[in-house]
C-alpha cells in the first residue's frame, strides 16, 4: 500500500485512522484500554535501520524510492485516544491517527498488537478483580505466553487491579509491585518437606508464603506452623477441592493459634472459579493461564480503520467500510460517556463530525487526551508514572458502571448502548 500510494501520489493526503472494536468478546459487559503507554514508546522509537531496509532490499520487497523514504521514516502526526485504564465498548474510537496516509499506514500492525492483547489482558483482568471483592490478586502466568507477552500482561493486570506480579522485569520496566512463592520443586529438592521449610524460614524470615499441598496438606499446614510459628506470613494451596481444602486449613491454623496466617489459592484460577471461593476463608489469589490468556479471548478484536482523508482540493471527505458484518463508521467522531443523575454511565456517545455544542447533560464525560501532538508523545501517559496513572484512572472509571456490569453470565451484552449522533443535514 505504501508503495503504491508513493507512486501514485495518494501518500501525502491527510488521514484520519482509528482503533476500534466492532463487539465485545462473547461474554463482556465492558472493556479496559490498555497498552497505551507501551505503544506510544514503540510509536516514538519506531525506525527503519540499515538491517531492515537492506533485507527489504534484497528481498525486493518494495522500491528504491519507498526505500528512501522509509529511510527517513519519523511519525510526525497526531494520535488522539482514550486514557489508558478507560472503559471501552463497540464502536469506541480507543484511538486515532491523523497523519498523511503514508505515515499512518505502517503504524497497524504496531498499534493493534498492543492494543489487541494489552486490553484483551486488561480487561479479563478487571472481570477478576471484581469477583475478588476486595481480596488482592497477584499475575503468575509468565510460563503461559511469550516473554515479551508475559511483561505487557503483567503491567496490563496490575492497571486493571491487581496488585501484584512474579514477572521481574515489568517490576523494572514498568514499577509494577512483584512478589513470589516457592514452588513444588523447591520442596522436592529436599529430603524432608521440613528441611525445606526451614531453608526458605532461614532465607526469608517467618513472614513468609509457605506451599504446604506437595504431600498431605493437614500434614503440610501444622508443619509450616510448627517451622515458622505464630509469625507464619500465608500458605499456598495449588491443587484439590479448593473450596473444602481452604475450609480445613483455616480451621487447622486457627485451631493452632495461627489466625493471622493468610491463605492464598492459586490452581488454574479464571473469574468464576474466584467468584466460586467468594464465600471461603481465601485471603489472596494468584493467576496465571487464564490472565496472560484473555480468559478465553487473547485478542479483543480491535481493528484500524481509514475513517477519513483529504481530498485534491483538501477538503475532507469521510469514508466507511460497508462489507457484509464488518461494516464501519466514518468520520471524525468526539466521544463522551452519558451519566445518569446517580453518576453511572447509561451510554456512550459518539458525534460524528459535528460538535457537541452543550447537547448533553452536566454530569457527561468527555473521552479522549491528545497523547501524541506533531509527533511528540505526551510524557505523562509513558513509563511507571503512566501506569501508575492508568491504574488510578481504572479505579476512577470502573465505578462508573452500573451493577450488572460486573455479572458473569456468558454471553452478556455491552452493560451500556453506542449511540452515534450525526451532524444535521445543512
Amino acid at each position: 500500500m505504501l508503495d503504491a500510494a508513493l507512486r501514485d501520489g495518494t501518500a501525502g493526503r491527510s488521514c484520519l485512522f482509528e482503533v476500534f472494536a466492532r463487539s465485545l468478546p462473547h461474554d463482556r459487559r465492558y472493556g479496559v484500554v490498555a497498552g497505551t503507554g507501551r505503544a506510544l514508546e514503540l510509536v516514538r522509537d519506531f525506525r527503519f535501520g540499515e538491517a531492515e531496509l537492506d533485507w527489504l532490499r534484497q528481498n525486493d520487497v518494495v522500491s528504491a524510492p519507498t526505500l528512501d523514504w522509509l529511510a527517513d521514516y519519523r511519525f510526525s502526526g497526531t494520535i488522539r485516544g482514550y486514557r489508558e485504564g478507560e472503559l471501552y465498548f463497540p464502536g469506541s474510537p480507543i484511538l486515532t491517527v491523523e497523519s498523511s496516509f503514508a505515515e499512518g499506514v505502517i503504524l497497524e500492525t504496531l498499534l493493534l498488537s498492543v492494543f489487541n492483547y494489552d486490553s484483551s489482558v486488561a480487561s479479563a483482568a478487571a472481570r477478576m478483580v471484581s469477583a475478588a471483592a476486595g481480596r488482592p490478586l497477584a499475575e503468575m502466568g509468565s510460563r503461559r505466553t511469550g516473554e515479551r507477552s508475559a511483561v505487557a500482561a503483567a503491567r496490563a493486570a496490575y492497571i486493571a487491579g491487581f496488585s501484584a506480579t512474579s514477572n521481574l522485569e515489568a517490576g523494572r520496566s514498568w514499577g509494577v509491585p512483584t512478589m513470589g512463592t516457592a514452588a513444588h520443586a523447591f520442596t522436592l529438592l529436599h529430603d524432608t518437606e521440613e528441611e525445606a521449610f526451614e531453608s526458605q524460614v532461614a532465607s526469608m524470615g517467618p513472614g513468609t508464603t509457605l506451599l504446604i499441598d506437595t504431600f498431605d496438606v493437614d500434614a503440610g499446614a501444622d508443619l509450616a506452623v510448627r517451622v515458622a510459628g505464630r509469625e507464619l506470613g500465608a500458605v499456598r494451596l495449588d491443587s484439590g477441592d479448593l473450596p473444602a481444602l481452604v475450609a480445613s486449613v483455616r480451621a487447622r491454623l486457627d485451631a493452632l493459634g495461627n489466625t493471622d496466617t493468610k491463605i492464598t489459592v492459586t490452581s488454574d484460577l479464571d473469574e468464576y472459579t474466584i467468584a466460586a471461593l467468594s464465600g471461603t476463608p481465601v485471603d489472596s489469589y494468584g493467576v496465571g493461564t487464564s490472565v496472560v490468556t484473555g480468559s478465553g479471548s487473547v485478542a479483543a478484536g480491535m481493528v484500524y480503520k481509514l475513517v477519513a482523508h483529504t481530498d485534491d482540493d483538501g477538503s475532507w471527505v469521510s469514508v466507511a467500510k460497508r462489507s457484509a458484518k464488518k461494516t464501519s463508521v466514518g468520520g471524525r467522531k468526539i466521544a463522551l460517556r452519558r451519566l445518569g443523575s446517580d453518576g453511572l454511565a447509561t451510554a456512550e456517545v459518539l458525534y460524528i463530525d459535528s460538535d457537541v455544542d452543550g447537547a448533553e447533560p452536566t454530569k457527561s464525560r468527555l473521552l479522549g487526551e491528545v497523547l501524541v501532538q506533531n509527533g511528540v508523545i505526551d510524557e505523562r501517559f509513558v513509563g511507571p508514572q503512566g501506569v501508575q496513572a492508568a491504574r488510578e484512572h481504572h479505579a476512577r472509571v470502573v465505578r462508573e458502571l452500573p451493577e450488572q456490569a460486573f455479572r458473569l453470565a456468558r454471553g452478556g451484552e455491552p452493560v451500556i448502548p453506542t449511540e452515534y449522533v450525526t451532524a444535521p443535514t445543512p
